[in-house]
């Protein structure tokens, strides 16, 4: 058993459920291949009391992206596209795309960062160059990033969605800014049309591709976008405090055939521990070779300078295919070991591996807290020998 003191985690979750900061939680950690912490904490329900348990189910949100960067990383490691391709190559509807501008000044495009009530007076101009994969997977493509283009947009959603039908429709753009220009997250669609692309690439649905070769080798048998009734009394339940949302469990059912890269997976601690443990492996787990160890550090290599660095408003911090990377853990002041990478979730779930450490983290709760993050990997750290 590798040396770990599971007090400073268990203590800090219990102190976060005894204040009410959170309702219940469930904690995974591994290293080296075996499991050195895990345990459920509080209630899934707060309405009925009801106990976590290890195996309850939680709603990914962003969390899921994650895994659409180690589908996008096996058709680049396969040679079925290059980040660097043109989205256009393969969706042509992209050829067309512009890009959203202030009409005022007319002599200087400015693309405003966030536009969140009525428009303002614009203009379209095209793109100084094609939108790249690369641009989706680091979210520098300007699509779907609540700036301008998305403010002015029509992509009616429609009964019976799939990738194929929606991309067409959000390919018809405008976009925020300038592809390249800047770092500004993509929620719901960037990575949507990656996903569209894999099917394109591979002659394969999304879903049942990474079914296939993620999901069954890896072992994640509770890893769905739409939830078996037989598994819906472990989905923790989202109460709000207020409202017609008040205590009822809400959003696990994805629409019929829209199967999203970017959100919609809901799962366990045990199932995304092992999708991180084969990271943290680089890229290997119960004897299943999910991806090359280059194709790992090259979905958790920095690709974009200090564009990310930038948008985060501090040092340190680097964004690779679909996750965040730790570049260097001093000027960030995150706890993690350089290298590090994951990304997390609006509901509050936070999953990340440290390959220096052959560390796999799952923490899964269904609440945001401001420092919790930083809370678990001082605690983390301190439970694995580091300072706390």
């Amino acid at each position: 058993m590798p040396d770990f003191n599971a007090e400073p985690v268990r203590n800090l979750f219990e102190r976060l459920v005894n204040d009410g900061t959170l309702p219940g939680a469930v904690v995974g950690l591994s290293l080296g291949n075996e499991i050195v912490y895990l345990e459920a904490h509080g209630v899934m329900d707060e309405a009925k009391g009801t106990p976590m348990q290890e195996d309850a189910l939680f709603r990914m949100a962003s969390t899921t992206k994650q895994v659409l960067g180690v589908a996008a990383m096996m058709m680049i490691e396969e040679g079925r596209f290059s980040p660097e391709d043109a989205v256009g190559d393969y969706i042509p509807e992209f050829n067309d795309i512009k890009v959203a501008v202030l009409a005022d000044p007319a002599d200087e495009d400015i693309s405003p960062e966030y536009v969140l009530e009525d428009p303002p007076p614009h203009r379209l101009v095209d793109p100084h160059r094609p939108v790249t994969i690369l641009d989706l997977l680091t979210h520098t493509s300007g699509l779907g990033t609540y700036g301008l283009g998305m403010a002015i947009s029509d992509w009616p959603w429609d009964a019976g969605e799939t990738l194929a039908t929606w991309v067409a429709k959000i390919a018809k753009g405008p976009l925020d800014y300038q592809p390249g220009a800047r770092w500004q997250y993509s929620p719901m669609l960037g990575l949507d049309v990656v996903a569209r692309i894999i099917e394109i690439v591979s002659g394969q649905p999304f879903q049942d591709l990474v079914q296939q070769r993620i999901f069954d080798p890896l072992k994640m048998h509770d890893t769905h976008w739409n939830l078996p009734e037989e598994k819906a009394a472990r989905l923790v339940v989202m109460a709000k405090d207020e409202g017609e949302f008040a205590g009822k469990k809400i959003g696990f059912r994805m629409p019929p055939g829209y199967y999203s890269a970017s959100v919609g997976l809901m799962s366990s601690v045990h199932d995304f521990l092992n999708f991180h443990q084969m990271l943290a492996n680089r890229g290997e787990l119960f004897g299943n070779r999910i991806l090359k160890e280059a194709s790992v550090a090259e979905m958790s290599s920095n690709h974009l300078g200090s564009l990310y660095r930038s948008k985060a408003d501090t040092d340190g911090l680097g964004f690779g295919y679909a996750v965040e990377v730790i570049v260097d853990p001093d000027k960030c002041g995150r706890k993690q070991t350089a290298g590090s990478f994951g990304w997390g979730g609006a509901f509050g779930t936070l999953s990340w591996n440290e390959p220096e450490k052959d560390l796999a983290v799952v923490m899964l709760v269904q609440k945001l807290t401001e420092t919790l993050r930083d809370d678990v990997t001082a605690a983390i750290h301190a439970a694995t020998g580091g300072k706390p």
